[in-house]
């Protein structure tokens, strides 16, 4: 999974110039966004189905009967991870030496939150813990044994987080997806905020990948339970499960979104960036290996083909379909 990963980057930057910047590539952010929005809020138990969460973004209106807390939740969260977007690394520059601030921390907590929050805010909060500020009291330990620090201690334990999260690109030998993993883990461990901890987790987390030059992850709501597992083994040292979640969702979104729309039509992609409604990954891979569609078999074990041979085996596949 690891060098499927570092293959599709290099790809990425090698023949395509990197990573799309929002501003130049607005409908495959927005595809990435309204995932992300629903699912990641899915997971905290938000009910909105995807046709109503695309409403609310696009449209701005609320469609259906749920509680207005389920909106405000899915518009802050969408507002937090379109600044967080806004952060991807452009084409041929270097990432910023500094990674993650602690104002940013703050601020993405603060979007995530504010607009649930001015409705109905949290019952136990006092007024210093509004969206944006650090949490004054315990959290009692969760199942399976993650148990946060005491809150005095937390200003401290997140000046140790930043200080790990920018060595993330310091080779230890680790890959880049197990180091993210861990510092994924660690923030969930101090879990710095009264609510709203995973949520904000995981903007961080994209907010770290895209500032690097990858894609951001979506947790699909069907893998919570997955998920969260992968935290608990994480939280106990073994990242294994959660890096490879990590990496399957950068490939996701590169394959899925940004490949597809910056290959120009004769460029050789990963099948999984032609895959459609029409014809899956799998289906593809079959006509490739029976020499039905037209394809390479590229040294890192992927099969490769275009657009154009795809559209050229979607007809043929018809005409034998018609006949």
């Amino acid at each position: 999974m690891y060098i499927r990963v570092d293959s599709a980057v290099a790809e990425l930057l090698d023949r395509f110039g990197g990573l799309p910047p929002p501003a130049d590539a607005h409908a495959i952010w927005d595809d990435i966004w309204v995932r992300d929005a629903h699912h990641s809020t899915a997971i905290e138990g938000n009910t909105l189905v995807r046709h109503q969460v695309e409403e609310l973004l696009h449209e701005g209106r609320a469609v259906g009967s749920k509680l207005l807390a389920e909106y405000m939740e899915v518009k802050g969260y969408a507002d937090a991870a379109r600044w967080v977007y806004g952060q991807a690394l452009e084409p041929g520059h270097e990432p910023p030496r500094q990674i993650l601030t602690l104002t940013e921390v703050r601020h993405a907590h603060h979007l995530a939150m504010s607009p649930v929050w001015d409705i109905e805010p949290h019952p136990h909060a006092n007024v210093a813990e509004a969206p944006g500020s650090f949490r004054e009291h315990d959290i009692a330990p969760f199942p399976g044994g993650m148990s946060p620090p005491s809150h005095p201690l937390v200003p401290a334990r997140m000046r140790d987080w930043l200080d790990d999260v920018q060595a993330v690109t310091t080779d230890d030998g680790r890959h880049l997806m197990e180091r993210l993993a861990r510092i994924h883990a660690a923030f969930e461990r101090v879990h710095p905020f009264l609510d709203g901890n995973g949520r904000t987790g995981r903007l961080l987390l994209n907010l770290v990948l895209c500032r690097l030059g990858y894609p951001p992850v979506v947790v699909a709501r069907r893998d919570r339970d997955r998920y969260l597992k992968a935290l608990r083994q994480a939280d106990a040292g073994s990242p294994g499960i959660l890096s490879e979640m990590i990496a399957r969702g950068v490939l996701d979104n590169l394959y899925r979104f940004v490949v597809p729309a910056v290959a120009e039509p004769a460029s050789l992609v990963p099948l999984a960036a032609l895959a459609s409604d029409e014809v899956s990954t799998v289906a593809l891979r079959t006509a490739a290996i029976r020499g039905r569609l037209k394809a390479v078999h590229s040294e890192d074990g992927q099969w490769r083909s275009n657009r154009l041979w795809v559209d050229e085996y979607l007809a043929s596949r018809h005409q034998r379909l018609a006949s």
